[in-house]
């Protein structure tokens, strides 16, 4: 017995074998699927904390601090017995490209921010492996909140399994609630270079003003004086 199928003849076993192929293919390609779907529902999710559930995550519930920070950074400020693996470093490679990005960088992000030039780290994964184990809980922090999610992936990536993230970061961690390191609170240790000068200046300036609209309305007459004064007037 046969079936026509345009111009040309199938046998009906080859047609039943055929669909008997496809049938255990579509269920093994069902299967797959299921199976990619257990282990998506399976896999664990990096978990994002505010800065006043920090301070649990580390007294209760026994998690590590890992800074991601560039050195700079660090250096001016960090949570007392965390530790540092940066995600991005120095870049001091010499290749013409570079030098010209360097230049430009320090003469305008790094003058007015107080930030290095730097790249990715290419060892963050394995010195962190060397550190700890997949099963270590880490409270990854940086100074906002976006190298710590990214370094988050990463290690997630490699199977870490108890991952969180200080969000917005340390910015957003009121002072006090670790015991820091440093030669500033840790929530100003992003600030830097002529940012945090002009920062000084408008304070001050502002404190004149203050103090001198102060003086003019409770002391008119002496005010009227130094400015008679003046050579302005």
């Amino acid at each position: 017995m046969a079936l026509l199928l345009g111009f040309s003849t199938v046998p009906s076993t080859s047609l039943r074998g055929s669909l008997t192929t496809l049938h255990i293919n579509h269920t093994k390609s069902r299967n797959r699927t299921f199976y990619r779907r257990r282990i998506a529902v399976i896999k664990a999710e990096v978990r994002f904390v505010n800065g006043e559930e920090v301070k649990k995550l580390v007294a209760e519930e026994g998690y590590v601090v890992l800074d991601v920070r560039d050195k700079t950074q660090y250096d001016r400020a960090h949570i007392k017995s965390s530790y540092h693996v940066p995600l991005f470093i120095e870049n001091t490679d010499n290749d013409i490209g570079t030098i010209v990005k360097r230049t430009l960088h320090n003469n305008f992000s790094g003058l007015f921010y107080g930030l290095p030039f730097t790249k990715p780290n290419p060892d963050f994964v394995q010195a962190v492996k060397g550190q700890f184990s997949p099963d270590s809980k880490l409270l990854l922090v940086c100074q906002e909140g976006l190298r710590s999610t990214a370094a988050a992936n990463k290690l997630d990536r490699e199977g870490f399994k108890n991952i969180s993230c200080v969000t917005s970061g340390l910015r957003s961690v009121k002072p006090g609630t670790f015991e820091s390191i440093g030669s500033v609170e840790l929530e100003n240790a992003g600030k830097a270079g002529l940012v945090t000068i002009q920062g000084k200046i408008s304070a001050v300036l502002g404190t004149v003003l203050i103090c001198a609209y102060l003086f003019i309305t409770f002391f008119p007459d002496q005010a009227e004086k130094l400015l008679a004064m003046s050579p302005l007037s």
